[in-house]
């Protein structure tokens, strides 16, 4: 099995299939090449919300701080501004929004 040299890349695993992977503030050229600011964007407020990935997300975070718990895990992942995060499909997990969040988002269409 390969592994990372990217010290900035974490993933919370679930089944290794089904784990969230959290970019740290990717350069701007990864930014350009994805995309991003074409994305549409969403955001909230502080709470916790549950969800059920039914296609990949991946979204990248203006603004905010959240702690997602990975459903079935026990584990917690947290993100925040500057950060690109992927979510794959099929993944249930709970988002508690520490800091109220703005991001951009693309949910892939397969």
């Amino acid at each position: 099995m390969g592994t990372t040299s990217n010290p900035d890349t974490m993933e919370a695993s679930a089944p290794a299939s089904l784990a969230i992977t959290v970019e740290k503030n990717p350069p701007e050229a990864r930014l350009l090449q994805l995309g991003i600011k074409s994305w549409p964007k969403w955001g909230c407020p502080p709470g916790k919300f549950p969800l059920k990935f039914d296609s990949r997300l991946t979204c990248y975070l203006l603004k905010g701080r959240v702690k997602a718990s990975v459903k079935g895990s026990g584990k917690c992942v947290e993100f925040g501004a500057g950060d690109l995060v992927v979510f794959p499909k099929g993944l249930s997990c709970t988002w508690d929004v520490v800091v109220g969040i703005d991001k951009h988002y693309n949910f892939d269409a397969s």
